[in-house]
Formats: C-alpha cells, sequence, structure tokens
C-alpha cells in the first residue's frame, strides 16, 4: 500500500514537473528590465494628464489623441531604454555630450527662428532641440566623469565639472530659452552635490550668484525682464505682462478645498486663462479639483521621486548612482519649476508641467530618463564578498 501511494506521488511529481511553468508577471517583466512601480506610477500620471488636458484644451479630443500617441512614443522609448545595461551609458556619455554641444553651436548659425527665439535644429529628416538632448547628456557626463575620480570631489575635479555644466547651460540661455537652461543646469549640478560636493562650495556658488545678479540682468532680453518685474509686482500691469499670472492665481484661488470639479472650470473654458493646456495647466487642475485634487498630484510626483531617489541607493558604483539621483531630482524640479511660476513663487520660463502639460518633446525625453533609471534598477548584480 504503502508502495503504491509513494508511486502514485512520484508519477505526479514527474508529471508536474513535465508540465511547463507559465512565467508570472514579475518574471515577464524582469526579462524587460522593467520597473513594476515605478511604470505604474508614470501610467497613472500620464492617463491622469490626459483627462486634465481633455478639459484645459475645451474637449478637444485630437488633441487629447496627439498627446496619448507622443506618450506611447515616450513610453516605448523608456523601455528600450531600460534594455541596455548602466555601462552602456557610461560609454556613451562623453560621446552624446559631445554630439549635443556640436548640435547647440550650430543653433545659432543653423537653427530656425520661432517667437523671437532660435531653438529648433531642421535636419530635413527631423525637427528638434537640442537643448533636449543635453537633458539626458548632462547628468550622463557629469556622472561619467565622477566615477572616475575620488568622492567628494577635489577642487579641480569640481572646476572642471563646472565648465562641462556651464557651457552647454550657457549656449541654451543665450538661444534664448531660460527654462531648459535651468533645467539643464539643475541636472548637472544635483549630480555635483550628490558626488558629495561641500557646503563652502555651495555657499560660493550662492555669493557667486548674487554678486553677478545685476550683469546678469544687464544681459536679459526686454521680456525676459518684464517677467521678472512682473514677478516682483504683478500688479504693475494687470492686463499685460502681469495677466497671465493674476489669472492663474484667480484660477487656483476660486478652486477652494474641492474644485468646481471636473469639465466646470471658467478660467480656461472662457479664455481667461492663456496656456491653459500647455504651461499653466496646473491652474485648470487646480480650479477644477481644489486643494485636495492637488494634494493628489502632489502625492504622486512625490511617488515618483521617491522611487527614483530609491533606484539611485541601490546602485551599485558611483556613476549609477549620480545619475540615478540626478534624473530623480531633475524630474522634482520640473514640477517644482512649474508649480512655483503658476502660483506666483518664481518667474514664468516657460517649463511644463511634466507628463501633464500638452508637448511631445519633452515627455519622451522625461520617459527616457526614467527607462535609465529602471535600467539601474533592473540590471544590478549579485555581488559577492
Amino acid at each position: 500500500m504503502l508502495r503504491a501511494v509513494l508511486a502514485k506521488h512520484m508519477n505526479t511529481s514527474v508529471i508536474s514537473r513535465a508540465q511547463p511553468q507559465t512565467p508570472s508577471l514579475f518574471t515577464v517583466l524582469a526579462r524587460w528590465h522593467f520597473d513594476l512601480w515605478l511604470g505604474l506610477l508614470l501610467i497613472a500620471l500620464s492617463v491622469l494628464g490626459l483627462f486634465v488636458l481633455y478639459s484645459a484644451s475645451g474637449h478637444s479630443m485630437p488633441t487629447v489623441i496627439s498627446q496619448a500617441e507622443r506618450l506611447l512614443l515616450g513610453f516605448a522609448v523608456m523601455v528600450i531604454a531600460a534594455q541596455a545595461p548602466p555601462e552602456f551609458y557610461r560609454a556613451a556619455a562623453p560621446w552624446l555630450y559631445g554630439v549635443g554641444l556640436v548640435l547647440l553651436l550650430l543653433v545659432p548659425v543653423l537653427g530656425d527662428h520661432a517667437k523671437g527665439a532660435q531653438r529648433w535644429l531642421d535636419l530635413k529628416v527631423i525637427r528638434f532641440q537640442p537643448s533636449e538632448l543635453m537633458k539626458l547628456a548632462m547628468p550622463m557626463a557629469v556622472a561619467a566623469y565622477l566615477h572616475t575620480r575620488p568622492l567628494p570631489p577635489r577642487m579641480w575635479a569640481i572646476l572642471v565639472t563646472l565648465a562641462i555644466i556651464g557651457v552647454p547651460t550657457l549656449l541654451i540661455a543665450i538661444q534664448p530659452d531660460l527654462g531648459t537652461g535651468m533645467l539643464v543646469l539643475a541636472a548637472g549640478i544635483l549630480a555635483l552635490y550628490f558626488g558629495g560636493i561641500g557646503f563652502r562650495w555651495i555657499l560660493l556658488a550662492m555669493v557667486g550668484a548674487a554678486a553677478s545678479a545685476p550683469l546678469l540682468w544687464l544681459k536679459l532680453h526686454d521680456y525676459q525682464r518684464n517677467r521678472v518685474l512682473t514677478f516682483l509686482d504683478p500688479e504693475r500691469d494687470p492686463l499685460g505682462a502681469g495677466y497671465h499670472i493674476t489669472q492663474s492665481k484667480i484660477a487656483i484661488g476660486s478652486g477652494g478645498l474641492f474644485g468646481k470639479g471636473w469639465l466646470l472650470g471658467t478660467q480656461a473654458k472662457l479664455d481667461f486663462l492663456p496656456e491653459s493646456h500647455t504651461d499653466f495647466i496646473f491652474a485648470v487642475y487646480s480650479e477644477e479639483l481644489g486643494l485636495f485634487g492637488v494634494a493628489a498630484l502632489l502625492g504622486l510626483y512625490i511617488a515618483i521621486v521617491g522611487r527614483g531617489l530609491y533606484i539611485a541607493l541601490r546602485g551599485q558604483d558611483s556613476f549609477q548612482r549620480l545619475l540615478a539621483g540626478s534624473l530623480a531630482m531633475t524630474f522634482f524640479v520640473y514640477v517644482f519649476i512649474n508649480m512655483g511660476m503658476v502660483i506666483g513663487l518664481l518667474p514664468v520660463v516657460g517649463v511644463p508641467l511634466p507628463l501633464v502639460s500638452f508637448g511631445g518633446t519633452s515627455a519622451v525625453t522625461l520617459l527616457a530618463g526614467f527607462g535609465m533609471l529602471m535600467s539601474v534598477y533592473t540590471h544590478r548584480k549579485l555581488l559577492t564578498n
């Protein structure tokens, strides 16, 4: 009897082992180097952005469909970027930085003029902004440079890093594109900060920025000076330079705690709020969903940044940690600058609300950066003692 039971059990075990195992979702995602939690957060934010865009664009389905197509392209780029190991990005960093720098140098010579700025290169096959490429090349280049040097960096390494950061930032600023220049600058400075730069260097930079403020003021264009003056006193020209920020504050304040309801906002619908589906879409969101809706959106952004910083902590060398930390915190800078300018805490500089504002180039660039984050997390190797 016992022999029969054992034989039956063994036969069942053999049959079970012979049956093909269905791979789990986590196994499939691991094969594609896709981080589930970061991916879900980004998808949730993108879907929320499409709902907000539908209202902000005046219920324009073509606009929503166009944005959805761009987001799908961005997620495809993210998955592709996640397949390459971090070693690939470390080796490619100086080449990508060099190509980006050459393209930025070509912009003043061959770039297209639009709305008083010269930011685009038309290569017949593709028309793009080289500054978007530098958003990725900058943290890669700084992280790759500091990776080969002792950390915290010494004075000479800091000076070289500042030169790496400063040259493209200056080229972008003179296009002029102050918003993108600030993001590129932040990406490089954050990588340097995570490298362990001392507090005295931060203090020295603050003093230097304050001392150079008069010179920078003289170099600003007239419209940029108006933006700074409007930031300091929005009521000085309420129907001119101060119109955007005044209407934005009205929209945000009228939302109250719970908002007027989705599709029920009036500032954008009645065309009081300019650029309602791009730079000022946060004002539309605040008016319709109120303070609690804003808290939920902020929570989503914080969760994404937190996941990015967690991935940075799990990096296995200095390049991975500096790159991941810089990419995660640059995403936070996007959010901070956009929300800050919409509520009047910062001058208007034309930075979109990430993955919510209408715009394809910025979304694709951001998602490509998140693909690099996934690469850092999913290509980890087992370290032995």
